[in-house]
């Protein structure tokens, strides 16, 4: 008989369980950012592609564009930071 790992106790796994949910709340979470994003900058370049006739919705077009793209780089930051919290790396 090969020796095998203990069986965990019930507090371990429910801790267990707790980190794989917030990770999984995570993860819904960049998802929602990137979600949100897109359709931002996804609605600039609408703007951009069919009422691009006045300089007015060009730069509105514009701004929605880096709004998506700077939402989506917060989104992936506040990931990758709350990714350590929860994996214990504190950063």
């Amino acid at each position: 008989m090969s020796p095998s790992a203990p069986e965990p106790t019930i507090p371990d796994r429910r801790n267990e369980l707790a980190l794989i949910r917030t990770d999984l709340a995570n993860e819904r979470t960049l998802l929602a950012y990137a979600r949100t994003s897109l359709m931002i900058a996804g609605t600039g370049a609408t703007v951009i592609k069919f009422f691009g006739d006045s300089r007015d919705k060009i730069a509105l077009g514009i701004t929605l564009l880096i709004i998506g793209v700077a939402l989506f780089v917060i989104g992936v930051t506040r990931f990758v930071k709350q990714q350590g919290r929860i994996r214990g790396d504190d950063g």
